[in-house]
């Protein structure tokens, strides 16, 4: 089992930065793959960004340029740095772990409550 708590959602303006923090807890050290996720009133899920094990990152194109994830393995925690923030970034932000390799949500078994972010105009 692993367990993870997200922090660091909060009510910004547009231009601004936020840091989303993500501890995990539990058997850690199966994790294959981390992401970040998030999703709008009336959306889909979608993916941010992710992590493979050896350090690899993908990120959607809506937020490439802005958002950086990264992750400290002596702290046991995932981050996203978010950068010049715009009000469609409003979302509730999910942390996502798998124990294997990853294609869609569905293959992450495991997912934190989430984190609100609001971004105003």
């Amino acid at each position: 089992q692993v367990q993870l708590m997200e922090s660091g959602g909060g009510l910004v303006q547009a231009g601004e930065s936020l840091r989303l923090s993500c501890v995990a807890s539990g058997n850690i050290d199966s994790i294959y793959a981390m992401a970040w996720y998030r999703q709008a009133p009336g959306k889909q899920r979608t993916m941010v960004a992710r992590i493979i094990s050896r350090g690899s990152t993908n990120y959607a194109d809506s937020v490439k340029g802005r958002f950086t994830i990264s992750r400290d393995n002596a702290k046991n925690t995932l981050y996203l740095q978010m950068n010049s923030l715009k009000p469609e970034d409003t979302a509730v932000y999910y942390c996502a772990a798998s124990l294997g390799s990853v294609s869609s949500p569905h293959d992450y078994q495991y997912w934190g409550q989430g984190t609100q972010v609001t971004v105003s105009s």
